[in-house]
């Protein structure tokens, strides 16, 4: 049975990149996409995901602001917060915020994949 996973990012050449990256893999399946933090919200509650993939710089709420909502409404479902910045202080703030890891995309696509398969195990 697969996963289903929602993608948010205000950038629509994000989010084309991570869903083909995510539904390269056997088991995982994108089963929305969220264009910013306001959208993000509405469509978990509507969608039910297994997992998010959660972008930091976004319009209307950011990440963190997100992950906090996410965390309370949806309290086990694994969120990636997945991100351009790749510095200590964010991702203190993110995972104190309820995201379960923080990924930077330089570090890349299988690196978002190994850690999406890693918390829909644990989960």
């Amino acid at each position: 049975m697969s996963k289903h996973i929602l993608i948010v990012d205000d950038s629509d050449t994000c989010r084309k990149i991570t869903r083909l990256f995510l539904e390269s893999q056997l088991g995982l399946e994108v089963c929305g996409e969220a264009v910013d933090g306001v959208d993000a919200i509405e469509k978990a509650r509507a969608l039910k995901p297994d997992l998010v993939v959660l972008d930091l710089a976004m319009p209307r709420m950011n990440g963190v602001e997100v992950a906090s909502v996410l965390r309370a409404m949806m309290p086990r479902v694994p969120i990636v917060l997945f991100t351009m910045y790749d510095d200590t202080v964010g991702r203190a703030l993110a995972l104190c915020a309820g995201s379960n890891i923080v990924v930077s995309k330089p570090e890349g696509g299988w690196k978002l994949i190994e850690c999406v398969r890693s918390l829909l195990q644990a989960a």
